[in-house]
């Protein structure tokens, strides 16, 4: 796949589309193969020392709504909500991923956060991967294992200016640009959904100081 193909941002006639994520999201169906995705699934099913994160919000600790793992090099330690993460050892089967997600999103990563959602009922609020170790225009993957789960994205200038993909098992969808400083993202609960999602959001931070 070529990596240009992710973000193809001019229209048929050459002009630049009206909608405000053209440039800054892509989603790729089936990106992994579903044997694939299914052997990946059930290694970090099996072998993640998933945890219950503690996050700050609205000025007090509360538990998060998913079971999460941080992983990546030795180093690269990411604060968010509050909070600061020292990363997991690679899984193999991860770190194997690696060099043909780097080539398809043009982009180097350093670290993966995973987060297992158990049922519909777990979730994830409206937030901006904006930590000042990401840098100014990160570039965000995001593969899907797992039941299919809505994932929604708003500006922060106008809420009502949002748009939905539905991202199934082994997809993946690569957020980048200013995308961050500019839109939140979500991914709400769906009571109809009872199997288990796992997400992993592959990035590249920088040292903390």
């Amino acid at each position: 796949m070529d990596t240009l193909d992710l973000f193809a941002s001019l229209t048929a006639d050459g002009t630049v589309p009206a909608s405000p994520w053209t440039t800054r999201v892509a989603h790729r169906a089936g990106w992994l193969a579903s044997g694939e995705a299914d052997a990946l699934r059930g290694a970090l099913v099996a072998d993640v020392p998933w945890t219950v994160h503690r996050i700050r919000m609205f000025g007090r600790w509360v538990e998060s709504p998913r079971l999460s793992c941080w992983m990546g090099d030795p180093g690269a330690h990411y604060r968010y909500s509050g909070a600061t993460f020292a990363p997991e050892p690679w899984h193999p089967a991860i770190r194997a991923l690696l060099p043909r997600l780097e080539a398809d999103c043009g982009a180097p990563f350093n670290s993966v956060l995973l987060n297992r959602y158990r049922t519909g009922g777990d979730y994830m609020g409206w937030h901006s991967d904006d930590e000042p170790e990401l840098g100014a225009e990160p570039v965000i993957a995001s593969l899907s294992l797992g039941a299919a789960r809505r994932f929604l994205l708003r500006t922060k200038a106008d809420h009502a200016v949002k748009h939905e993909w539905r991202l199934a098992h082994g997809d993946l969808l690569v957020m980048r640009g200013d995308c961050q400083r500019v839109a939140q993202h979500a991914l709400p609960k769906m009571a109809v959904v009872q199997n288990e999602r796992i997400n992993l959001t592959f990035r590249a931070v920088r040292a903390l100081r």
